[in-house]
């Protein structure tokens, strides 16, 4: 049976120890969506957001974030990441987050890539709430991990490189 490893036996909050764990390539991607109406879209394309760009500042924001996931999550362990990527595409009705995270350690990047997404869309809020305050920060998930333990992770009826 499956159990929460944030816990010691006694039920205390603990860092998990990775001290003997091999240092494996990780890889993860995560995803996030900013639904938004059409008109703040529509701006977007024009590039009249009154703050510049907003995707290009989200995708830095994101891989700002997601080097800093250790300060932000109180558990999750500092890693040296070897690449992070952040790209955000316009559709029909709003934003899409795409963020990757690699590393080579004793722990996995799922969390430096949902914190990518996360702080990305977040960003993207930030620079767009002037032209619509009714944005929603929608479907954030992992979409795929590999390396580590408990080995391959790959979410239904997405397709990823790599």
């Amino acid at each position: 049976m499956k159990k929460l490893s944030h816990y010691d036996k006694a039920g205390r909050v603990r860092m998990v120890d990775v001290t003997a764990k091999a240092a494996t390539s990780r890889f993860a991607v995560a995803h996030a969506f900013i639904r938004m109406q059409r008109a703040t879209i529509a701006s977007i394309r024009r590039l009249k957001s009154p703050k510049g760009n907003p995707l290009e500042i989200a995708r830095i924001a994101g891989i700002t974030a997601a080097k800093r996931t250790a300060e932000l999550i109180p558990l999750c362990h500092p890693l040296a990441l070897t690449h992070v990527d952040v790209s955000a595409k316009l559709c029909q009705n709003g934003i899409e987050v795409t963020s990757e995270a690699t590393a080579t350690g004793p722990t996995g990047v799922e969390m430096e890539a949902l914190v990518a997404a996360a702080v990305a869309s977040l960003t993207i809020y930030d620079m767009c709430k002037a032209l619509e305050r009714g944005m929603e920060i929608t479907k954030l998930y992992l979409v795929k991990k590999s390396g580590g333990h408990s080995g391959d992770y790959n979410r239904k009826g997405k397709r990823v490189k790599r």
